[in-house]
């Protein structure tokens, strides 16, 4: 890549490349919230800069919407010491980024859920204080409406869009690790506390498997230390 980065985002587009967008970068020992956006091209193996972001930001999160393009929220801005509501939307076609409606809250280290309404589902995460709430993307009208809060506040935990289109939240921070799950009804805009998981844990993954089932890894658990269990939900 052109840039050093990490607490960036992944994406990968319709024709195949893979774009990055933001993250933490240090230059001469400097912090910096990163706007730029780099695509790589798997069948050259070579990297390009893109358009830049309106805004650096960090622990965003980054959505493939039905329509082709990538959905950018919230973050984190160092340079500005401020948790970010804004959102962006970029264009493959066009390698441009335009703004789009700000979310209600701000927020970093939230999910982002790609519903199968092609609505975006964004929950939880932190701005001084870890959040509850969730609000919804309509990509048609580029605005943002406060839905369901789920139990309990969490940010850096994973939310998996299940095949019956509900969405599975799992473990997380909020100010300890947590082993809370929630199941969000895009129907009913509620969510239903479910079976907690054996292990509290947050920075982990969890991957939707061929059966349906969810497998959740890794992650810092109760030992203060990275974690190899595993769980299936």
């Amino acid at each position: 890549m052109s840039s050093t980065r990490h607490m960036h985002t992944a994406s990968l587009l319709p024709n195949g490349k893979v774009l990055i967008v933001g993250g933490h970068t240090y230059i001469n020992d400097t912090s910096y919230s990163l706007n730029t956006a780099e695509l790589y091209d798997p069948i050259t193996n070579t990297w390009k800069n893109t358009g830049n972001m309106n805004y650096g930001r960090e622990e965003h999160t980054a959505s493939l919407l039905p329509n082709g393009k990538i959905l950018i929220t919230g973050g984190y801005s160092v340079s500005g010491q401020r948790f970010l509501k804004s959102a962006e939307l970029y264009d493959p076609a066009t390698e441009t980024w335009t703004i789009t409606g700000n979310m209600n809250y701000t927020r970093q280290s939230q999910s982002a859920s790609v519903l199968k309404n092609g609505k975006v589902l964004v929950a939880g995460g932190f701005n001084n204080e870890h959040l509850r709430s969730a609000e919804l993307y309509d990509p048609s009208t580029g605005t943002w409406k406060i839905t369901g809060s789920m139990t309990y506040p969490r940010g850096d935990h994973i939310a998996s869009v299940l095949q019956n289109g509900k969405v599975l939240v799992v473990g997380g921070y909020s100010g300890k690790k947590i082993n809370t799950v929630e199941l969000y009804d895009p129907s009913t805009e509620y969510w239903a506390t479910l079976e907690s998981m054996n292990y509290a844990r947050f920075c982990h993954t969890a991957s939707v498997l061929l059966n349906g089932k969810v497998l959740v890894t890794g992650g810092f658990t109760n030992k203060e230390s990275d974690s190899n269990t595993s769980e299936l939900y």
